[in-house]
């Protein structure tokens, strides 16, 4: 379609308007809502638009936030999160933003995504809490810190899998 002028491939992975727009408007919401308090930012990495976005703008702002991305481990699927192999990053991904990678499990995923439900009423998705796992991680490592991340998908994309019970 786009050969024939019938259409245009955004390219998410590779479109430098996904991070841009993170930098531009999700980096300053967190920086604005927290007071510029937050020590730490964990992203489920996905497009990675969102964790170089916001990396980029909370680096500039203070240089010790500490990012964090959320990977899934070693034989987990979890939808919307990826564990990159080097030559398969996407081109829009600054590894240099990142200071650290936590894996998490599909099953930490998933009942951290029940849990999001039952106790906090946020209908969110897998990939979502897989980077809420994380950042409960990283809060009980480091003392005093306040740790930020984004709800990036919805639970109503899950309801046929089997991750939410009847």
């Amino acid at each position: 379609m786009q050969r024939e002028g019938k259409g245009r491939v955004l390219d998410q992975f590779a479109n430098p308007d996904n991070p841009r727009i993170h930098y531009e408007t999700t980096g300053p919401e967190l920086w604005e809502q927290t007071s510029g308090r937050m020590t730490h930012f964990v992203s489920a990495m996905g497009t990675t638009g969102t964790i170089t976005g916001v990396s980029r703008f909370l680096k500039e702002k203070n240089p010790q936030v500490r990012i964090v991305g959320a990977q899934p481990s070693e034989g987990s699927r979890i939808p919307g999160i990826r564990k990159w192999p080097e030559e398969y990053l996407p081109k829009i991904y600054d590894p240099s933003t990142v200071d650290e990678l936590v894996y998490v499990s599909q099953d930490d995923a998933e009942e951290m995504c029940r849990r999001m439900a039952r106790e906090e009423g946020i209908f969110a998705g897998i990939s979502a809490a897989g980077a809420c796992w994380v950042a409960q991680q990283v809060a009980q490592q480091v003392e005093n810190a306040t740790v930020v991340f984004v709800v990036c998908d919805r639970g109503d994309r899950y309801l046929s899998t089997g991750v939410f019970p009847a």
